[in-house]
């Protein structure tokens, strides 16, 4: 179709509508479900920032504080490792000095103080013993700087898991902390701060929370200063593991005889398991204990790879014993005498390390322990409390065995050998007759057994009895003595006179102080048994004095030259070898038809005396062979009562059954003594007696003396 003419507008394109602004622009915002605002990404923002803002705070503050206590710490560990000395040093920490005992052999058989076997070091003791060590006490010891954090947060849970405090119990310490505490942190012990040095080492060992940071720098300073074999040789040095030993040198000789560097895997396991507990794993305490716990360290070492299965069980098989002198503990009561005679310097108080070679025979000893051990399981009532003593001695008065009460495997018990003092009733006796003899007089004198009543001034009139309460009329003072009749004993010492029969007793080695009354006679005063056991080897020894020893050199280790040496303890004469000689033969009649009748021995001479003391509180019997002189003490130790014991029964019972096993292959001597000569006729028995060896008594009596005696003696 043609153009019309006119001409249309162009097209447009089509406009669209314009979008519908957000009504929120306009109309007040709508709130979002919950009715908090919508658009939360401000708030996240918000908190995202402050989060932010704290985390960068808070890094901030910890790697200034990080720095500062690593500088802390550096500062501290470089100060401590300055003050540390040389490794030697560190070795021997002890203030005082060890005493060693060894008996008369030469064998050690005790120890007193704190030992230390000598400087061993990690390249020198047993591999057995080392790898045990670190086994037990610090697997990663050779790993780490000196700290273990996960050992330390790990005891923490275990302590916490189990009720206790965070650092109590297990501590997660290692080698090197425990170093730390063996050194107290670098504080030595100072006597003049008022603790003992027990004291010392528990308040070094209290676990708190400043001592545990301490700990660290100290540890650090250790690891810088020492290498990791120095720091394990101070450990080995060091450590405390029961019995009175310092280091596992002397803790190896003590329980097993050996050296350090010797030990077998067994010996090992039990010596490192005692770290943990010295004195409750102690061996010598228990040793099924402490084998049982040497299994626990062995499968460790198994676990580790320091042992294969086959040792481990081989070592289980056979486990560790104690040596000999370990496992008899002999001598516990005459080692503590030892020390308690001696002087203090060099003994109890010694700063230095001491050897005593004793008179110990431990032959004896053992004899004389399973003598009472069997009396006491066949003869004595069961929970009967009474207590025995015995001691055994040579005629010079060396002592060579020494029970101190029925426990024999004591040490620091009270010893009833040689600290109670005890009546000794009619074991006193022969020094009554002792006196008669020395002034001249014979075994075969008559004595008139028959009433006797004497006035003492200030308590009247005192009349004694004999125990059967009966007299027998005239006897010899053989007679009286066999029979350990009182009254002719009181007679003789009335005859003599009080004060030389109390100077016989007091020269032969009886310390008391004697009655002076006529009750003398019968054995009112006191005495130890190691008194009167050293009393009667007089009498056995021809008559001279002895005192009793045990030391034959006292030395310091490494000295030759002895400080103290002792090769007897005889002393002065007391009285004659005649009147010793006649003496002991009336007191072998004591064992061949007297009171003392069950301690005759089947096979050789010898001669004692029983003595029961009034009420029978004390019971004794003390004698001797050719060879030793014994004595034996029992009684209560309250004082109280015995049951149905005198001396001529169970003393002389456990006094036959220690000497039975005493003289077990000791040949055969003769007693030293002689019969007393012929009776004299009565005219001539109220002077002395010739004295058959031809050795003089007190030498001659007046004519008013003579008469005296032979009033008393029943004599014309």
């Amino acid at each position: 179709m043609a153009p019309t003419g006119k001409r249309r507008p162009p097209a447009r394109p089509p406009v669209k509508a314009p979008a519908r602004k957000a009504r929120q622009s306009t109309a007040p915002r709508r709130k979002a479900a919950g009715g908090k605002a919508a658009g939360g990404n401000m708030l996240t923002r918000l908190i995202g920032g402050m989060v932010r803002f704290i985390l960068r705070t808070l890094w901030a503050i910890t790697w200034r504080v990080t720095a500062v206590v690593s500088l802390i710490v550096a500062a501290t560990t470089v100060y401590y490792a300055s003050q540390l000395p040389p490794l030697e040093a560190l070795l021997d920490a002890r203030t005082r000095g060890s005493v060693t005992l060894l008996d008369s052999e030469g064998e050690v058989f005790a120890w007193r103080g704190e030992t230390f076997g000598g400087q061993i070091s990690a390249d020198t003791v047993s591999k057995h013993l080392r790898n045990a060590i670190i086994a037990t006490e610090d697997r990663r010891f050779y790993h780490h700087l000196g700290i273990s954090p996960r050992g330390i947060i790990g005891a923490v849970y275990i302590n916490l898991s189990e009720g206790r405090g965070p650092l109590s119990g297990n501590g997660g310490s290692t080698i090197t902390q425990q170093v730390a505490k063996l050194l107290c942190l670098g504080t030595p012990y100072d006597p003049q701060s008022g603790l003992t040095e027990a004291q010392y080492e528990a308040d070094c060992r209290t676990a708190t929370v400043w001592r545990k940071l301490k700990e660290v720098p100290f540890s650090f300073a250790l690891e810088s200063k020492y290498t990791k074999d120095q720091i394990l040789t101070i450990y080995l040095n060091r450590a405390y593991l029961g019995a009175g030993a310092r280091g596992f040198e002397a803790a190896a000789q003590r329980y097993f005889g050996v050296s350090a560097n010797q030990v077998t895997p067994a010996e090992a396991a039990m010596l490192a398991g005692l770290l943990v507990a010295p004195s409750y794993y102690a061996p010598t305490r228990d040793l099924s204990r402490a084998q049982g716990r040497a299994s626990v360290i062995l499968g460790l070492m198994q676990e580790q790879g320091y042992l294969t299965a086959e040792e481990a069980s081989l070592s289980r098989q056979n486990p560790a014993v104690l040596s000999e002198a370990a496992r008899a503990r002999a001598g516990g009561y005459f080692a503590d005498w030892i020390m308690e005679s001696g002087p203090d310097f060099l003994t109890r108080d010694t700063t230095e390390d001491v050897i005593i070679h004793t008179t110990l025979d431990q032959r004896i000893q053992r004899a004389a322990e399973a003598a009472v051990t069997s009396v006491f399981a066949d003869k004595v009532r069961e929970g009967s409390k009474a207590q025995a003593a015995v001691v055994v001695m040579s005629a010079d008065g060396a002592v060579r065995a020494m029970i101190g009460g029925r426990d024999t495997t004591v040490s620091g018990a009270f010893n009833r050998a040689t600290q109670a003092l005890r009546q000794t009733g009619s074991a006193f006796k022969p020094f009554v007759y002792a006196t008669a003899l020395d002034l001249g007089f014979s075994a075969n004198n008559t004595v008139e057994d028959s009433p006797l009543t004497i006035n003492v001034p200030g308590s009247g009139p005192w009349s004694p009895r004999n125990y059967e309460r009966e007299f027998r009329g005239t006897v010899t003072l053989t007679e009286a003595l066999k029979h350990s009749l009182n009254i002719p004993a009181v007679r003789v010492s009335e005859a003599v006179g009080r004060d030389k029969v109390r100077r016989v007793a007091s020269d032969f080695g009886i310390r008391s102080d004697l009655a002076a009354g006529p009750a003398l006679a019968l054995g009112v005063s006191e005495a130890t048994l190691l008194e009167m056991t050293g009393a009667y080897a007089g009498i056995l020894n021809g008559g001279l004095s002895v005192k009793p020893y045990g030391v034959l050199d006292l030395r310091l280790v490494g000295e030759d030259t002895p400080m103290i040496s002792q090769q007897s303890g005889f002393g002065e004469r007391v009285i004659s070898t005649g009147a010793a000689r006649q003496l002991t033969w009336m007191m072998q009649q004591v064992l061949v038809d007297g009171t003392g009748g069950r301690a005759r021995l089947p096979d050789r001479d010898a001669a004692g005396k029983t003595g029961t003391t009034q009420g029978a509180r004390d019971a004794w019997f003390v004698g001797f062979t050719a060879d030793y002189v014994t004595g034996v003490w029992m009684g209560n130790d309250d004082n109280s009562k015995l049951t149905g014991v005198t001396g001529g029964g169970l003393p002389a019972e456990i006094w036959h059954e220690v000497m039975v096993r005493v003289d077990e292959g000791v040949p055969v001597r003769p007693l030293p003594m002689t019969p007393p000569p012929a009776p004299l006729m009565a005219a001539d028995r109220a002077g002395p007696a010739q004295n058959p060896d031809g050795e003089g008594g007190g030498g001659g009596l007046s004519d008013q003396i003579r008469n005296l005696i032979g009033s008393i003696f029943g004599q014309n």
